[in-house]
């Protein structure tokens, strides 16, 4: 065999190369590997690589499905990356190189996220070391930036979320935003109970009455855009520990009300995201933050408070706490003029019912601004959906009450998201474009049921097909720098402009003649020769690739093969162990 020749058996592509040293390797017997499972050859390289993960990335050519509203393709990058990343974790394998698979910056996520997890003040010699994952090559090098960017932002988001609230209070949280947002030149001010009582903020400052822990109000700038380009607000709920006040939680499973600040987290990590992408647009951050607790100063069911646009609130359920620090933020949003205003908040258990962890809940009295999130959400596999915001649930919120203008919850059974966030809505003005995220069913705990969702708290502010990938800030994102400042705005909720169409079912595709197969021996031995291996599944399983570099030459010759790129991770054979920040 002469050095680079192809040869062909059935659907095997084999390049060849004197300067490999393989002999009698048998790499290609065994079963197809399904899409998102892993399978780890040792010993192909003996000198310089311990193993190589192959990973089944699925059928090929697959983009957005329109009846699922994801990008298929994009997703079983984001699960083949993961899945290879985490298989070679779990042998002890911490320094792992991964080739772009076709879409650097969904690699780069499912990698990113999948090889980190929470093991918070745990004692060192019990910390397990988290593996470096680097890319593969330099193809894709912008594009895995991008990728890895936005997931370390969302795992920051699932520290904060699922760090424990004694160690995570309001004051630990403004202290953690400010060190890592003015390192990347963006302006935090961290206000106090006496600035937020100036403000007239009674509505926020009466959830804080029950804790001891003073509450704080972080107000974040981030310039990217020149002075006189409207900023685009994120308010974020920021209840570091939710016990119900006096309206009491039942005791179970109350410990994962220490992410009910998964709102905040999520804007933080948007901004930290967007900061680091430079994006072109200014962006400004409004956290109220404060702990939920009963005692005997906390506010009472049937009391009376006062919000900052002067609007009075009876207050029947401390419970329902979130709107009631989220309708102060809204009003002081208002204040720098917003060219929109998107709050994020684990609102009610309501959405968590409705829509599991499979998407957000969304509601927005413009309809161009939700179909901007809608299409983002698709392609980072951040699924949302859209509910009501109908006058029939203002008018539970507002026409029942006798002494105030307004209740924080409805006294009709059922709607419990709609009628929350009609409450809020009364808090924004008619002629400013307003989105409300509910991801109360997407912050987590995870149930590690995806390859890159471990389990633990999500990163809060999204959601994808598997529950909780919790992305959706990003998407946020990329909704607000797309906004059209000319979308009309609609009071009643219903939305400006035609309502988005119902999406159409994939086109059913026509049945592909199999090829006829050719004669393969079982043994493949190849003495003296590196190899480079491309296996297409014949059962629609899609391509999945195992590839070695050679020391003295570097990279192989590519194979144009695919028009779906395969599966890649190389594996040094001395990792260094140093755990991904």
């Amino acid at each position: 065999m002469k050095p680079h020749d192809k040869f062909v058996y059935l659907n095997l592509y084999i390049h060849v190369n004197k300067e490999s040293n393989f002999g009698n390797k048998n790499i290609v017997a065994g079963p197809k590997i399904p899409k998102g499972h892993a399978r780890i050859f040792w010993g192909l390289d003996e000198k310089d690589y311990v193993g190589i993960a192959v990973v089944g990335l699925g059928k090929k050519n697959l983009g957005i499905n329109q009846l699922e509203e994801i990008h298929e393709g994009k997703e079983n990058i984001r699960i083949a990356a993961a899945a290879g990343c985490r298989a070679l974790d779990a042998v002890e394998i911490k320094d792992i190189q991964l080739e772009t698979l076709g879409d650097a910056e969904a690699a780069a996520e499912g990698a990113a996220l999948s090889t980190w997890f929470y093991q918070g003040s745990k004692n060192k010699e019990k910390q397990k070391v988290l593996p470096k994952v680097s890319l593969y090559g330099q193809e894709g090098e912008t594009q895995w930036r991008i990728g890895n960017i936005k997931a370390q932002a969302q795992n920051w988001a699932r520290h904060l979320a699922d760090s424990p609230a004694n160690l995570m209070t309001p004051t630990v949280f403004s202290e953690e935003v400010q060190a890592v947002l003015t390192k990347l030149g963006i302006t935090v001010k961290v206000h106090n109970k006496e600035w937020a009582e100036e403000k007239k903020m009674g509505s926020f400052l009466s959830v804080s009455h029950g804790s001891c822990e003073p509450p704080k109000f972080v107000e974040i700038h981030y310039k990217g855009a020149d002075d006189d380009s409207q900023p685009i607000a994120f308010v974020g709920k920021g209840v570091t520990f939710d016990a119900g006040g006096i309206s009491l939680k039942p005791s179970a499973d109350m410990d994962e009300m220490r992410a009910d600040m998964s709102g905040a987290a999520c804007v933080v990590a948007a901004i930290r995201a967007a900061a680091e992408l430079k994006l072109k647009l200014n962006l400004i951050g409004l956290i109220p933050l404060t702990e939920n607790l009963p005692s005997g100063t906390a506010t009472k069911p049937g009391d009376l408070v006062v919000a900052m646009n002067g609007k009075s609130i009876i207050v029947d359920n401390t419970d329902a706490e979130g709107r009631l620090i989220l309708a102060d933020a809204l009003c002081y949003a208002q204040e720098f003029n917003p060219s929109f205003i998107l709050d994020i908040a684990t609102l009610t258990g309501a959405m968590r019912i409705a829509l599991g962890g499979a998407a957000t809940g969304v509601f927005t009295n413009n309809s161009s601004l939700f179909e901007k999130l809608r299409n983002a959400g698709t392609l980072t596999g951040d699924r949302v959906w859209r509910f009501p915001l109908w006058q029939h649930f203002t008018d539970e919120m507002t026409k029942k009450v006798k002494s105030a203008d307004i209740r924080n919850v409805a006294r009709t059974k059922g709607g419990g998201s709609c009628t929350a966030a009609a409450f809020l809505h009364e808090f924004v003005p008619n002629n400013t474009p307003w989105m409300h995220l509910d991801i109360a069913g997407v912050m987590g705990p995870g149930p590690d049921k995806l390859p890159y969702v471990p389990a633990g708290m999500t990163g809060g502010g999204g959601c994808c097909c598997g529950e909780g990938r919790g992305a959706a800030a990003a998407a946020a994102t990329a909704a607000a720098a797309a906004y059209d400042d000319g979308s009309e705005v609609s009071r009643s909720g219903g939305g400006g402009g035609k309502l988005p169409p119902p999406p159409r079912p994939l086109p059913r595709p026509f049945p592909r003649p199999r090829p006829r197969p050719l004669p393969l021996p079982r043994q493949l031995r190849l003495s003296g020769i590196p190899i480079l291996l491309v296996v297409f599944s014949r059962k629609a399983r899609g391509p999945w690739r195992a590839l070695l570099p050679t020391p003295a030459t570097g990279n192989p010759p590519r194979v144009p093969v695919t028009p779906t790129p395969p599966c890649v991770i190389n594996i040094p054979c001395c990792p260094t162990e140093t755990p991904t920040p």
